[in-house]
């Protein structure tokens, strides 16, 4: 999440008379992410998050991310609820830029994961992939394998400001995930972006998983990578065996990997190191002046991408 475009009280109070969720109390920019505009509301009812839908995001895509909430949780997997106006609607307009409201997930996301969250994430990831069987609405990963060159093009030139050789180091990464990038494993919906800030815990308990702005229909097994990316290295980039162990272990319990899955996940996670590493990068070296924005850290997947070239197995993640 961050902010991009600053939304007045006028006009956002203006705007909740669309909807019957009762007057605004208070609203607060919410500053962690980097894709759209978001805001945490209270109103006279409850408490929701408001987002605008920046430039990057295709408006046609929209469709799809309403519908896949609501899909999911209609089918059990606890995420926000998008809210409909008055005129049935959940899709408006605010400050110039396509709006949505959600409903707010109680909870906390865990900076310093255990094995326990990481087991939890795993089993939720499966529900995920399961319960999103049979939506209707087909979105392509803009930013799978394809997506990466037209990426690394826009970093290329500063690259080696953030560190020295990092533009020949993408650049053989990229061809050879472009030359051996499987093609016909299991898919269907994924996240694309299970991290951290992105799964909410009460008491150990996870409570929900948000932002789905992401999501789309690629490899099942290369959301599972992207999780191992994001919660099973420790703050050093060391790669935890037991974190790996119980994640795999948890998701396998509701969605058993393929022997071609199994085979395929090294790949799909220095694939998954890359794509991290380059949207980082291009952040890092992007950001709009103005925006209430952290950029992370691309050295971060560097580190991590390095680690997954030397592995020779899957089970160096812990799958047994």
């Amino acid at each position: 999440m961050a902010v991009y475009t600053d939304v007045t009280a006028e006009d956002l109070s203006a705007h909740l008379a669309r909807y019957d969720i009762g007057s605004l109390l208070s609203f607060k920019g919410i500053a962690e992410g980097v894709e759209n505009s978001n805001f945490l509301l209270h109103t006279t009812k409850a408490s929701y998050i408001l987002t605008l839908y920046e430039k990057r995001v295709d408006p046609g895509d929209l469709p799809f991310f309403i519908g896949l909430m609501e899909h999911l949780a209609g089918r059990g997997l606890t995420c926000p609820q998008p809210v409909k106006m008055k005129d049935g609607n959940a899709l408006g307009e605010l400050a110039g830029r396509p709006a949505a409201i959600v409903t707010f997930l109680e909870g906390v996301w865990i900076r310093r994961p255990q094995v326990s969250h990481c087991a939890a994430v795993g089993r939720a990831l499966a529900e995920l992939h399961l319960t999103g069987q049979g939506f209707p609405i087909h979105r392509a990963n803009a930013l799978s394998v394809q997506g990466w060159r037209p990426l690394y093009e826009r970093a290329r030139d500063r690259a080696d400001t953030v560190a020295p050789g990092l533009a020949a180091t993408i650049a053989g990464e990229l061809g050879h995930c472009e030359q051996s990038w499987p093609r016909e494993l299991p898919a269907g919906v994924i996240h694309a972006d299970l991290f951290n800030d992105n799964v909410f815990f009460l008491n150990d308990r996870l409570s929900g998983l948000i932002d789905f702005y992401f999501a789309c229909n690629d490899i099942l097994a290369y959301d599972l990578a992207i999780c191992l990316n994001a919660w099973c290295f420790s703050p050093d980039d060391e790669f935890d065996f037991a974190k790996g162990t119980a994640m795999l272990a948890a998701y396998q319990q509701l969605r058993p990997l393929s022997e071609a899955e199994r085979q395929a996940l090294p790949l799909l996670a220095r694939g998954s190191a890359l794509r991290f590493l380059l949207t980082r990068l291009v952040d890092w070296l992007n950001v709009p002046p103005g925006a209430v924005v952290t950029p992370k850290n691309p050295l971060e997947y560097l580190s991590k991408l390095r680690f997954h070239q030397r592995v020779g197995s899957a089970t160096e993640y812990g799958l047994s």
